[in-house]
């Protein structure tokens, strides 16, 4: 049974926060606020939690997961990109955006695409996921809460609830955040591509 959390989204609680990410370093899967819908959430490269995710969305080995960052300082460490796309980043940072990059060896091999190499980084802008991606010092490894056979996210924590209730270690409630996911912007090649239009506006990245 998931523990429920109620998270004030403009004003989190310090000890629901620090309980919260006490659940994903002990290996926890959990349900969290970003500014485009709610995630999938565990500790980066834990294996176990990794393939939870996996099982609740019935993704392939394909998929990318994303690293969800507090800000850009962690981007050197997980991606390679060049002056251009960095500017590039931080210019929609934070944002609803998620960015696939080339992965540094510091990426778990199993996070990455099997054939390029790749990751997805993203910055964003709530202060739930501000607040967790703070005290836990380092990236959420997230995929959208979107459920097999579905194409919108789940959006009311209650039903998240009822429907994880047994999957997950922990749902927070911060309430009403959408349910667009994140534009997705492959800069492989250093030359944006839009693979997926989404809550984030595609114009900086058009030509």
């Amino acid at each position: 049974m998931s523990q429920f959390f109620q998270i004030h989204p403009d004003n989190p609680q310090a000890r629901l926060v620090r309980q919260a990410t006490d659940i994903i370093r002990n290996g926890g899967v959990v349900v969290y606020p970003t500014d485009s819908a709610y995630a999938l959430g565990c500790q980066i490269g834990n294996k176990a939690a990794l393939d939870r995710i996996r099982r609740i969305r019935r993704l392939d080995a394909g998929h990318n997961f994303t690293l969800v960052c507090r800000d850009l300082s962690e981007l050197a460490t997980f991606a390679r990109v060049d002056n251009t796309v960095y500017r590039l980043i931080r210019n929609n940072t934070p944002g609803p955006y998620t960015f696939i990059l080339r992965a540094t060896s510091e990426v778990p091999r199993r996070l990455m695409h099997p054939k390029r190499k790749t990751v997805g980084l993203r910055v964003p802008e709530n202060a739930i996921a501000q607040a967790l991606l703070g005290d836990l010092g380092e990236p959420i490894m997230s995929v959208t809460l979107i459920m097999p056979d579905e194409d919108l996210p789940l959006i009311d924590p209650y039903d998240i609830r009822d429907i994880l209730q047994h999957d997950v270690d922990l749902v927070i409630d911060g309430g009403y955040c959408g349910m667009e996911a994140t534009t997705v912007i492959d800069l492989y090649d250093d030359v944006p591509v839009i693979l997926r239009a989404g809550k984030g506006d595609t114009a900086p990245f058009s030509d």
